[in-house]
Formats: C-alpha cells, sequence, structure tokens
C-alpha cells in the first residue's frame, strides 16, 4: 500500500469558494490514490456549513474531520482568515467519522454515545482523531471514559474564546459546542508527540477555592490579586484588557501525585470578580506553581514534540502532520508568528505536508494500553505513517 497526503489553501471571502478552492489544490496534488479522509481547518471568519457545502462538492463522500481556530499554520505561515484542506489518501484505510451536538452541555453522555456508536469497547488498533468544544469544562472526561486499545490524537477546540465559539467537522454535519471524531483502522502508523515550554516561578500555592470550571481563590486571596502579588500590576488591572485575555500565558502547574511533572491548567480568562475561569477542573487544595514560558524554550518544545512523533512512527515513513498548537503559543510568539510550526517543519523536512492550527488543549494517547493525557499549553505533533 502507498500512502499519500496532500494539502490545499485559500484566502478567498467567500466561503464556499474558499473550500472548493483549497480543495481542489489538495486533489491535484494527489497521484490517483483515492482518499479516505480530508481534514478541514477554518478560520473563524467563515460560515461553517458553507466551508463543508464546498469542500464536499469536491470531495463527493470522502469523511470529513475538521475545527475552527484563530489562525492556521501552513508551510507559508500564519493566516488568520483562510481555510486549509488536508487529504489523506491509500488504499485498505477504512473510516468512520461523524459530529454529535451538545459536548458543552452535556459532555460525558456524547461521549458515551461516541463510544457505543464507534463500538470502541471492542476496538483494537486503529486511532481515534477527535475535535471537542474546548471552552467548557468535558474534556478530562476523555481519560475517565474512552476504553483502551486505540490511539488518541485531537485537540479541545475555541476560534472565539473570549466569546465563548468553537465549530467541529465531522463525517457530513458541523456545528457549535459539539464534538467530532474520526476513527481509522488499516495498515498505517500514527506517531504523537507533545510538549510545552512553561517552567514554574516563584513559591508553592494552594489552590483553596474552586467551583466547576472556576478558581475562586488561591491562598484564600482571589485570584487576581495573587497574580498581582507574583506578577505585577494592580489586581484591578487584570480584571480587564489586555490583562485579563493575557492571563492564558500564565497558567497553574499543579503538582501531581507520584509524579515529577506538573500538570498543567491555563486560564482562558480572568473574570470580572477577580476569579480565573478555566477549560479543565482543579480541585480545591491543589498545590500549584505560577508557569511562565519563553518564545526560546517552545521553540525546543517544538522540536522535542516532533522527536517524539518521528519515535512513535518506528520505520514507517511519515506522510503527513498534524500540529495542534495552544493558543498561549500565538500569544507569546507575536513577534515571531508560526515560528513553532516552523521548527516542525525543519525537523520533517520540506517534503512533508504539514497543517495545523490554535487549540485551548489536546487530547492524546501515544499507546493503546495507555490512559487518555488531557493537555493545556503544549504543542502536539500527530504523523501518519506508512508501513
Amino acid at each position: 500500500m502507498t500512502l499519500a497526503a496532500a494539502v490545499g489553501k485559500s484566502h478567498l471571502l467567500n466561503a464556499r469558494a474558499a473550500a472548493e478552492q483549497a480543495a481542489h489544490q489538495a486533489l491535484e496534488q494527489l497521484t490517483g490514490a483515492p482518499a479516505y479522509l480530508g481534514i478541514v481547518i477554518l478560520s473563524q471568519a467563515y460560515n461553517a456549513q458553507e466551508i463543508l457545502v464546498g469542500v464536499a462538492a469536491m470531495l463527493g463522500n470522502t469523511p470529513l474531520l475538521g475545527f475552527s481556530t484563530p489562525a492556521l499554520l501552513s508551510p507559508d505561515g500564519l493566516a488568520s482568515r483562510a481555510v486549509l484542506v488536508a487529504l489523506l489518501a491509500g488504499s485498505n484505510v477504512q473510516v468512520r467519522a461523524d459530529w454529535w451536538p451538545d459536548f458543552s452541555e452535556d459532555g460525558r453522555s456524547v461521549i458515551e454515545t461516541l463510544v457505543e456508536e464507534f463500538n470502541l469497547h471492542e476496538q483494537t488498533g486503529g486511532a481515534l482523531l477527535t475535535f471537542a468544544d474546548g471552552l467548557q469544562e468535558g474534556g478530562t472526561l476523555f481519560t475517565e471514559l474512552l476504553p483502551r486499545g486505540f490511539q488518541v490524537a485531537g485537540g479541545l477546540v475555541g476560534s472565539d474564546f473570549y466569546r465563548g465559539y468553537s465549530i467541529q467537522i465531522g463525517g457530513g454535519l458541523s456545528g457549535a459546542g459539539g464534538l467530532a471524531a474520526a476513527l481509522l483502522e488499516g495498515p498505517f502508523v500514527l506517531g504523537v508527540g507533545s510538549a510545552h515550554g512553561w517552567q514554574p516561578i516563584g513559591t508553592l500555592m494552594d489552590v483553596t477555592h474552586s467551583r466547576g470550571a472556576w478558581i475562586r481563590t488561591i491562598d484564600n486571596k482571589p485570584a487576581s490579586e495573587k497574580y498581582a502579588e507574583i506578577l505585577g500590576y494592580e489586581s484591578r488591572d487584570w480584571l480587564f484588557p489586555p490583562l485579563n485575555q493575557l492571563v492564558r500565558l500564565y497558567p497553574l502547574g499543579i503538582e501531581q501525585q507520584n509524579e515529577d511533572e506538573l500538570l498543567i491548567r491555563s486560564p482562558i480568562r480572568m473574570e470580572a470578580d477577580g476569579s480565573l475561569r478555566m477549560n479543565m477542573p482543579v480541585k480545591d487544595g491543589s498545590s500549584s506553581y505560577l508557569m511562565v514560558g519563553s518564545a526560546e524554550a517552545c521553540q525546543r518544545a517544538a522540536q522535542r514534540a516532533t522527536t517524539k512523533a518521528l519515535a512513535g512512527l518506528g520505520k514507517a515513513r511519515p506522510v503527513f502532520g498534524l500540529v495542534l498548537v495552544d493558543i498561549a503559543w500565538k500569544m507569546l510568539m507575536d513577534a515571531d508568528p508560526g515560528r513553532e510550526f516552523a521548527v516542525v517543519q525543519a525537523v520533517l523536512g520540506q517534503d512533508i505536508p504539514l497543517a495545523g492550527g490554535y487549540v485551548l488543549g489536546q487530547v492524546e494517547r501515544s499507546s493503546s494500553n495507555q490512559d487518555v493525557m488531557v493537555t493545556n499549553q503544549n504543542i502536539q505533533v500527530v504523523l501518519f505513517g506508512e508501513v
């Protein structure tokens, strides 16, 4: 079997025309092999349903999987208004793809439905790719509810996370606040690697009051006061732009029992009452550090993640890479946008097609016998390899 991949990109203003152009570009690059999966990454500026119609007009019944993002990443650099269509082609690869609504309202039921409809309890081998609404706190349910037996990769998405909006595409459906997934089976290899470039600063702190997706107090002080104490500025300044949004740059590193590595949990924003709005729950009593990142450390992390993904392929030849980057990286590297993507491309070489976008978190299981990890603040590199 020969696997192939291609990526098309369009900046056209009309959503359907842009989708058709991007899909047509990708098709032209393929050498006759049938496409078994289309990955669609779109700017939040586009109407998702029109994008879906445009892609389907070019690809017919090819299963689709995709998400909206604040900015897209491709070898041409970062783009705030564009659509990417990546096609994976070859024979003997079977794909099931679908989309389910209401993940933001009842993530447990939606994941349970996914497990039942895809028969994941009986799955041995293959890979599950998923994009879910990342603006609520349902992401950690993947760890709890997905059975073992297959690899997992994907993102928790939120294209306009300040206003609480995200789009997912699965099969022939799309919508906001849902979950999209594709189950791939066949003679291919998936290599998954992730890393981050953040380090702890200051002294150990305790989360003293949290409720759902909000951290109310740290060391018995409003979160805004604690951030002001460590990072400067007045606590009131952290309640308004730009600091209430830039707070994403300063996540919490949670101590884990019997683990040396800190578990990063990132705020979406600082609320007007001084609390932190999270998309992953943090338990009362959690011991944590404030974390800070650097562009240099993130570039090294991008290299590590890519190296891990290559190692996961073994002797398989990489044919395509999907790159999912936490939105904090975009904020941190604003002076050199897309630099992390360029690092991934440099490690892999210019001949490997790549596509990516920014997300609010990642889900990952590089080996079928492991638990699923749900992360913030990372870069995830997913490589598809030919056996």
